[in-house]
């Protein structure tokens, strides 16, 4: 039975991804903060393993993954959090709490599991396209994903002489417990049904990067081939900034 460890399952993608991989056979090692939703998400099915844990407390993510029976070759590292500034008001608190889980909370993870790394590994770090191009009240948000999808690709280079596969995950907007929160107009908004279904066939077809939807990805990437100044007019534009 295929092994698959997903991080941030107690809600959103994560949690998708947890019920969707079970639902193919695979054992599912579920790891969140909350045991609550993780027990309820257990109940899903009996090959979740809830995996008690807070991705931003080294000691504890090390603990927790040192107790697995062994370590799954399929590793989805995707917990994130999000927090938005406001007037161009650089708060610092907010910014550490952002990067601790988007970005420490990733690097404790990868330190945590990276013993087992083998030719048979396959690492998939959920990153953003808020990384591809400046966008207003994102400046945590943004710089964060932005770090983690140059990590996803230097490492990409620096495992390669293991054998290790990279993919980098850049989902635009996903209707989630955050995203519910967001006070703006989210674009071609998908369903965690849908960025899951995304997600596994790209992680199937061993993809280096996976990004969705395809229509509103490409229109940011095509953004990010300007240059700065056009880029800057053309998100003002987009968000009446």
């Amino acid at each position: 039975m295929e092994q698959v460890l997903i991080t941030g399952a107690s809600s959103g993608i994560g949690e998708q991804l947890a019920i969707d991989y079970a639902e193919q056979g695979c054992q599912v090692y579920a790891c969140g903060q909350s045991q609550q939703r993780l027990a309820s998400l257990s109940e899903r099915g009996s090959n979740i393993h809830p995996v008690r844990f807070d991705v931003t407390n080294i000691d504890d993510v090390t603990q927790a993954l040192a107790s697995l029976p062994q370590v799954p070759k399929l590793i989805i590292l995707n917990a994130g959090t999000c927090e938005y500034i406001e007037h161009g008001e650089i708060d610092v608190a907010l910014f550490k709490r952002v990067f601790d889980v988007n970005l420490y909370g990733l690097l404790n993870c990868i330190q945590a599991l990276q013993h087992s790394f083998d030719a048979d590994t396959q690492l998939v770090i959920i990153g953003s396209t808020a990384s591809y191009i400046p966008l207003p009240r994102a400046e945590a948000y943004g710089a964060s994903k932005a770090a983690v999808a140059y990590i996803a690709n230097t490492l990409a280079i620096d495992l390669a002489k293991k054998g290790v596969k990279v993919t980098l995950v850049s989902p635009g907007f996903v209707k989630t417990p955050l995203t519910d929160k967001n006070d703006f107009a989210m674009p071609m908004l998908v369903t965690t049904q849908y960025a899951s279904a995304a997600i596994r066939k790209g992680i199937a077809a061993g993809k280096a990067e996976i990004h969705f939807p395809l229509k509103f990805s490409l229109f940011l990437k095509t953004i990010a081939l300007l240059p700065t100044r056009f880029q800057l007019a053309v998100v003002k534009r987009m968000t009446g900034k």
